[in-house]
């Protein structure tokens, strides 16, 4: 069994209430647990208005098939033209951890 995780810290643009906020991150989350059925919420930076933390992750029989779901996880949050991707932090436990 191999687990990994994402952790997105993102700059959102013209944002200036938690209310319109939440507009721009919850359809990014939706959009990841849609496509790649992983687990995913905003996880940081809940009192800030342009800034937010979305954590992510997946379980799988497959190291291969992890990093390659993590990787297109990693290339949709960075091409979403409403928020500007300032890091990615990823963890990958293995069978040996």
């Amino acid at each position: 069994m191999y687990v990994g995780t994402l952790s997105f810290d993102l700059l959102l643009g013209d944002v200036r209430s938690l209310k319109e906020k939440r507009s721009v991150v919850r359809p990014i989350v939706a959009e990841l647990q849609r496509k790649y059925s992983v687990s995913a919420a905003e996880v940081d930076h809940l009192d800030l208005h342009r800034r937010a933390g979305i954590g992510l992750a997946m379980v799988s029989a497959d190291a291969g098939h992890l990093t390659d779901v993590l990787d297109r996880c990693e290339r949709l949050v960075a091409g979403r033209p409403e928020v500007e991707l300032l890091s990615v932090r990823r963890r990958f436990h293995g069978e040996d951890d």
